[in-house]
C-alpha cells in the first residue's frame, strides 16, 4: 500500500490552519515540494497560510520557486508583501567577495559555488570519436537566487494590492529592495537585470527587454499565471488620484538613481578603468589620432571583455528605464547643483511616507551618473543632443565645486574621491570644450580655483587616465582664456605655493607651450634685428610671454637655488631630497636648455 502523504492528509479541515503549518514545516524539504505546490493551488489555504511559508520556502530556491509564486499569486498580497520585504533585508550575501589576492583556495572555498565562476562538460562530436569540453554556466549563489525570485514575487504582489494609496507600499519595498541591493558584494549586473525587470512590471512601462549579452545569468522566470483578487481592496476599482501617481512615479525615479549611485560607487577600476571610463572612450571618439598604435583601445576593451562589457549593460539598463519613467535632463540639475549630499531613499523612520512628489529628493550621486551617461550617449551613440548648452562657466564649475571641492578638507583630498565620480565630472567637461562651450568665469579668482582644482585630480589621483584627462582639461582651459596676465598669474601660482611636484612639472610644460606661441622660432639664416615697437606677429607680440617680464617673473621658481636643499648634514637626507624632486629638476633643465638653443633670443 502506498505511503499516505502527510501535507494531503492533514489538509484543512483535517486540521486547523497553524497545526498544518507546523505539519508543513517539519515535512518540508526539496521531495515534498511537488506536492506543497499543489496544495497551494487552493486560493482559501493559501490566503491564510501562505504569508507564513515565504521565510520557509527561500532557502530552498531555485526548487521552491514555484510555490513561493504560487504565494504570491494566490496568498493575501498585504500580508506577504511585509513577509517578503523582511527576506529581502535578510539575505545574506557574506562570502561571494572576490578573491584578488592569490589562487589559493581557501578553506571552505571548494564547495563555494561562488568562487567557480565556469564548468566544463564533454561534448561528443558528430561523428562520435572525439570529444571536446566547452564552457557550461556556473549556477548562481543562493543570494542571488533569492533575490530575483523575491522580486518577482513583488511585482505580482504589487499589482494585486488595491489602494487608494498604493505608493506606500511601494515606499517600503523600493527601501527594502535598495537595502538588499547595497548590502550584495558580487553579481550586481544579475541585480540590476531583476530590478529593471521589477520596475517595468510594476509602472507599466513597455519597453521590451535589451539583447541578451553572453553571461551565466540564470534569472529565474516569471510566473505568469492567474492571481486571485486583493481580500482588502478599498478603492472600488478607482485609479489612484493624480498626486497618488506623482508619487509612485518620483518614487521609482528616485529609486533608480540611488541604484544607479551603489552599483556605479561599487566598481573598482584595477584595470585603469574607472567607473564606464567615458573620460576615455570620448577621447577615442574625438580623436582617434591619439590612440596608441597597437595597444587595446579602451572603446575595444568595454566591447571584448566581458566583465566590462556586462558594465554597460547595467547603465543602459538602468538608463533606459529612467527614460521610460520620464526622467529628464533638467530633473537631474537641480539635485546636482545642492551643496548638501541630499537625503538617502531610506528615511531615519520608514514608517513616514511621501506625501507629495516633491517630498522625495534623487540621488545627488546618481543625478551625475544620470546625467552623465545622458550627455556622453549624445558622442558614443549619437543620441539628440539637449538644447540647453553645458558650459564650464558657470555649470561645470558648480558641478566640479560640489562633488569634487565640497567633500575635501582644504584641498588636501582633491582627486582621492571615487574614480567613477572623477570620471563622470571630467567626462561632462570634455564634451563642453569640445563643443567650445567653455563660457566667462565671473571673475579671475574663480577661474583660478577651477584650474586649481583639475590640476589638484592630475595630481592626486590614483587613476593614470583620471590623471591624464584632468591635465588635458586643465592645460585646455588655461589656454582658452584669452587675458595672458592671468595665465602667467596662475602659473606663477602653482610654481610659487602648489607643494606637489608633479603639478610643478605641469606649470612648466604650460610656461615651455606659451614661450614657444609668442616667439616663433625664425631661420637663423634670415634673422634681423627686430626694430623697437614693431609688430611681427600682432597677437604673439603683444604677448607677456614675448617679454622678459614672463620669465623675469617665474626665474626664482623655475630655476631655485638649491643650495640649502642639498647641502644637508646628512648626504641621505640630501639624496632624498634630490631624489623626490627630480622630476621638477630634469623639466626645469630642459626648459633652460630649449632657451639656450633657440634660434630667436627673446626680447
Amino acid at each position: 500500500m502506498a505511503e499516505k502523504n502527510p501535507l494531503i492528509e492533514a489538509l484543512p479541515p483535517a486540521t486547523d490552519y497553524i497545526t498544518y503549518l507546523t505539519i508543513i514545516e517539519y515535512n518540508l524539504n526539496p521531495e515534498s515540494l511537488p506536492t506543497l505546490h499543489q496544495v497551494l493551488q487552493d486560493t482559501k489555504l493559501t490566503t491564510n497560510i501562505g504569508w507564513d511559508l515565504v521565510h520557509l520556502l527561500v532557502p530552498l530556491l531555485p526548487n521552491s520557486d514555484e510555490c513561493l509564486q504560487d504565494i504570491a499569486r494566490l496568498g493575501n498580497p498585504r500580508e506577504v508583501i511585509l513577509k517578503v520585504t523582511e527576506s529581502l533585508r535578510l539575505i545574506d550575501f557574506q562570502g561571494l567577495e572576490p578573491d584578488t589576492e592569490d589562487d589559493e583556495p581557501i578553506a571552505g572555498e571548494e564547495t563555494n559555488p561562488a568562487y567557480h565562476p565556469a564548468k566544463t562538460e564533454p561534448v561528443g562530436s558528430s561523428s562520435g570519436k572525439t570529444t571536446q569540453a566547452v564552457e557550461t554556466p556556473a549556477p548562481l549563489p543562493l543570494s542571488v537566487l533569492q533575490f530575483t525570485s523575491l522580486l518577482s514575487m513583488l511585482s505580482t504582489l504589487h499589482t494585486r494590492i488595491k489602494t487608494q494609496y498604493p505608493s506606500r507600499f511601494l515606499s517600503t519595498t523600493l527601501q527594502a529592495i535598495l537595502v538588499s541591493f547595497s548590502n550584495s558584494v558580487s553579481h550586481k549586473e544579475e541585480l540590476i537585470s531583476a530590478i529593471v525587470q521589477f520596475v517595468k512590471n510594476v509602472s507599466g512601462t513597455k519597453r521590451p527587454n535589451l539583447p541578451p549579452r553572453k553571461s551565466s545569468t540564470q534569472i529565474l522566470s516569471a510566473n505568469f499565471k492567474s492571481s486571485a483578487p486583493d481580500p482588502e481592496s478599498d478603492t472600488a476599482e478607482k485609479s489612484p488620484s493624480a498626486s497618488e501617481a506623482a508619487i509612485q512615479k518620483r518614487l521609482f525615479q528616485s529609486f533608480i538613481t540611488h541604484v544607479f549611485e551603489d552599483y556605479m560607487l561599487s566598481l573598482d577600476s584595477d584595470r585603469d578603468a574607472p567607473g564606464l571610463a567615458w573620460c576615455s572612450r570620448l577621447q577615442e571618439k574625438l580623436h582617434p589620432e591619439r590612440t596608441v598604435p597597437g595597444k587595446p583601445s579602451m572603446t575595444d576593451r568595454f566591447i571584448l571583455d566581458e566583465e566590462l562589457a556586462a558594465r554597460l549593460t547595467a547603465v543602459g539598463g538602468l538608463v533606459a528605464l529612467a527614460r521610460d519613467l520620464g526622467m529628464e535632463r533638467q530633473d537631474l540639475v537641480p539635485a546636482m547643483e545642492k551643496a548638501d549630499p541630499g537625503h538617502s531613499l531610506v528615511p531615519d523612520n520608514e514608517d513616514e511616507f511621501p506625501k507629495t512628489a516633491n517630498d522625495i529628493p534623487l540621488s545627488k550621486v546618481g543625478s551625475l551618473f544620470m546625467f552623465a551617461a545622458a550627455n556622453v550617449a549624445t558622442v558614443l551613440y549619437s543620441t539628440p543632443k539637449p538644447k540647453d548648452m553645458f558650459s564650464i562657466f558657470p555649470e561645470h564649475q558648480k558641478v566640479l565645486h560640489n562633488y569634487i571641492a565640497s567633500s575635501s578638507d582644504m584641498g588636501a583630498t582633491i582627486g582621492t574621491e571615487s574614480e567613477a565620480v572623477l570620471d563622470a565630472v571630467l567626462a561632462l567637461a570634455i564634451l563642453a570644450v569640445e563643443d567650445d562651450h567653455v563660457g566667462e568665469p565671473a571673475d579671475s579668482e574663480e577661474f583660478s580655483q577651477y584650474l586649481q582644482y583639475l590640476s589638484l585630480i592630475s595630481s592626486n589621483s590614483p587613476s593614470p587616465s583620471i590623471r591624464y584627462h584632468a591635465f588635458y582639461l586643465a592645460s585646455t582651459i588655461l589656454r582658452s582664456n584669452p587675458s595672458d596676465a592671468e595665465r602667467l598669474a596662475f602659473i606663477k601660482d602653482t610654481l610659487e605655493h602648489c607643494p606637489f611636484d608633479n603639478l610643478k612639472v605641469a606649470a612648466i610644460s604650460w610656461v615651455k607651450g606659451e614661450t614657444i606661441e609668442a616667439n616663433p622660432p625664425t631661420p637663423i639664416h634670415s634673422h634681423k634685428p627686430e626694430q623697437h615697437g614693431s609688430v611681427q606677429d600682432g597677437k604673439d607680440n603683444d604677448s607677456v610671454f614675448a617679454t622678459p617680464v614672463a620669465l623675469d617673473s617665474l626665474a626664482p621658481y623655475l630655476f631655485p637655488d638649491l643650495t640649502h636643499d642639498l647641502t644637508s648634514t646628512s648626504i641621505t637626507e640630501s639624496w632624498l631630497t634630490f631624489q623626490q624632486s627630480l622630476h621638477f629638476y630634469l623639466a626645469s633643465l630642459n626648459f633652460y636648455y630649449l632657451l639656450l638653443s633657440a634660434h630667436t633670443s627673446l626680447p
